[in-house]
């Protein structure tokens, strides 16, 4: 499966964005789906992630309650609401992909990245 990401930009402490993650090449709906970032510095850390039938997410506590994960198996995307986005959300963010009804911890399948900057 290819996987491209899409809706970064730059944005205000507080506001929001959308990133989305298309997939193409293989039967979206069989692939569990999540996101990761990377600071500057730091080493990618885990983001969310939703089971192949969407009817599961999960979130780091770092991003619990202010992200939402979805998925449009229709239209083989993969999205990441943020909202009340703090500075120290700035990172690379991926898209990541496993041939499996759950994400695991070191997903096969990657995108390229979208870069989300939060100012102050």
């Amino acid at each position: 499966v290819q996987l491209q990401a899409s809706g970064g930009g730059l944005v205000q402490a507080g506001g929001s964005l959308r990133l989305s993650c298309a997939a193409s090449g293989s039967t979206f709906s069989r692939y569990a789906m999540g996101w990761f970032r990377q600071a500057p510095g730091k080493e990618r850390e885990f983001v969310a992630a939703i089971s192949r039938s969407g009817s599961t997410t999960y979130y780091a506590d770092s991003v619990k309650g202010r992200f939402t994960i979805s998925r449009d198996n229709a239209k083989n995307t993969v999205y990441l609401q943020l909202n009340s986005l703090k500075p120290e959300d700035t990172a690379v963010y991926y898209c990541a992909a496993d041939w499996s009804s759950y994400l695991t911890t070191n997903p096969a399948y990657w995108g390229q990245g979208t870069q989300v900057t939060v100012s102050s």
